[in-house]
């Protein structure tokens, strides 16, 4: 079993930036990869961005060049840096660690992002 506590979350003009943060705790010797997802209401659940034990990084093509997530491997604690944000970029968003085989073994309670002027 896998805890995820994520922070960082809150009300941002557009073009402003916020940093999201999730720890990980419990058994990670199976997780290979962790991630954000997003869900904005009345719409499916979304990867945004996930990074491997290797630091190789994948994107959601409409966050590309505004979002970096990274890793503190020590810390087992996953990043989401968010700039340039719009209001597009409103939703839930999830901290999700997987196995290599793709298997979820955990998400966070969610920490919201509002994007608004």
């Amino acid at each position: 079993q896998v805890r995820l506590v994520e922070s960082g979350g809150g009300l941002v003009q557009p073009g402003g930036s916020l940093r999201l943060s999730c720890a990980a705790s419990g058994n990670m010797f199976s997780i290979y990869s962790m991630g954000w997802y997003r869900q904005a209401p009345g719409k499916q659940r979304e990867l945004v961005a996930s990074i491997s034990t290797g630091d190789s990084t994948n994107y959601k093509d409409s966050v590309k060049g505004r979002f970096t997530i990274s890793r503190d491997s020590a810390r087992n604690t996953v990043y989401l840096q968010m700039n340039s944000l719009k209001p597009e970029d409103t939703a839930v968003y999830y901290c999700n660690v997987r196995d290599r085989a793709g298997v979820s073994f955990g998400w966070g309670q969610g920490t919201q992002v509002t994007v608004s002027a």
